[in-house]
């Protein structure tokens, strides 16, 4: 069980399974309320959960022995995913999640290319073929 737990696929798997429930979870949950209220909602639940865990597991950092650096990417990247949860939320709220799902992972292709151009990471012939089948299984998906 170690070595399934310290793989990234496990992880990875994990995490869209959760993905998969947010979105079924969510768009219930839009139903009588404000979109942008609902993110709040769910960030402060993840908020609570993620202090309790890192409190339990004695995890918590010094604020002031991380570098300023990591702090600024951090803030970005908080900023980045507060961003795509409000729109995702609003987008639950006015489309059917079978359709907004599959939009919201073109976000797999994204990353692919930001990190090709971005962090310098390469991609064979292959793994670009998976993308843009990714990028057009997402489009096909989302039709009505």
């Amino acid at each position: 069980m170690a070595d399934l737990t310290s793989s990234w696929l496990f992880w990875a798997l994990l995490s869209a399974i959760f993905a998969a429930l947010t979105a079924i979870f969510a768009k219930v949950g839009v139903h009588d309320i404000d979109s942008d209220y609902a993110t709040l909602i769910r960030t402060v639940v993840i908020f609570g959960v993620l202090a309790a865990l890192l409190a339990a597991t004695g995890r918590l950092q010094v604020p002031t022995a991380i570098p300023g650096n990591t702090y600024l990417f951090l803030v970005l990247s908080g900023l980045a995913t507060g961003a795509s949860w409000v729109c995702y939320f609003r987008a639950l709220k006015l489309g059917d999640a079978a359709q907004v799902a599959p939009i919201d992972k073109l976000s797999v292709v994204l990353v692919a290319v930001f990190g090709v151009v971005f962090l310098g990471e390469r991609l064979t012939l292959v793994n670009w073929i998976g993308v843009m089948l990714i990028g057009g299984g997402a489009i096909l998906v989302a039709q009505r």
